[in-house]
């Protein structure tokens, strides 16, 4: 797409699915990112919940398959990392499970058990990771219980990385609080293109916890 509009470089942000597809972007594609946004991403990345989150992507995709998209969104809008937006806006979480009904059933299917289930831990990741030296921003709600430790994982690995995390947020953080998070990005990028954003001191990773070891 860069290539195409003739852009040599973009600041890229992408949640979830967009999230997972920004940090490869970083890793394979560093000259040509100006900064990175990497929000809600983590689902399955824990390796003790791996054959757990792959056997889910299995039972979505009998699912879809089986019933079709509009039984599958009935279900999967209130799933655990999804209730807090029903809570906070019960108009906007109907229209967000009435567009998910639309989608293709043949394309959600596949991407469950194509991409979502195959896809890497990012526990596999570090040292790629470790290589990032472009601007990052790891955003994630707090009640985003799978992103939750994998978003620690990418601020500890990522050494240009910062971590927010957004108070009683589910998964769907940028529909869910616009307004805060627009707020955050918008400060991530303004420092980014003033040439105010910090690579991490080294010094802040020790082994010790305040430095006062012998």
């Amino acid at each position: 797409m860069l290539d195409h509009i003739g852009a040599p470089k973009a600041h890229i942000v992408g949640l979830s699915m967009g999230g997972f597809a920004t940090l490869h972007f970083g890793i394979r594609h560093p000259a040509r990112a100006l900064s990175l946004c990497i929000g809600g991403c983590g689902y399955g990345a824990e390796l003790d919940k791996r054959e757990t989150f792959r056997a889910e992507a299995d039972v979505i995709a009998a699912t879809i398959r089986k019933e079709g998209m509009p039984a599958f969104a009935e279900r999967y809008a209130y799933g655990p990392t999804r209730v807090q937006y029903e809570n906070k806006d019960p108009r906007g979480h109907a229209e967000f499970k009435r567009m998910l009904a639309e989608h293709s059933a043949v394309g959600s299917a596949n991407t469950q058990q194509g991409v979502q289930k195959e896809r890497p831990s990012l526990y596999t990741l570090v040292d790629e990771m470790k290589r990032i030296n472009v601007p990052t921003l790891i955003i994630t709600g707090d009640e985003d219980w799978p992103c939750l430790q994998p978003g620690i994982l990418m601020k500890q690995s990522i050494p240009s990385a910062a971590l927010a995390v957004m108070p009683n947020c589910g998964h769907a953080i940028n529909i869910e609080e616009p307004d805060e998070y627009n707020r955050i990005v918008g400060e991530f990028l303004s420092q980014v293109e003033s040439g105010r954003w910090p690579r991490r001191d080294p010094r802040a990773l020790s082994a010790s916890i305040t430095g006062m070891k012998d």
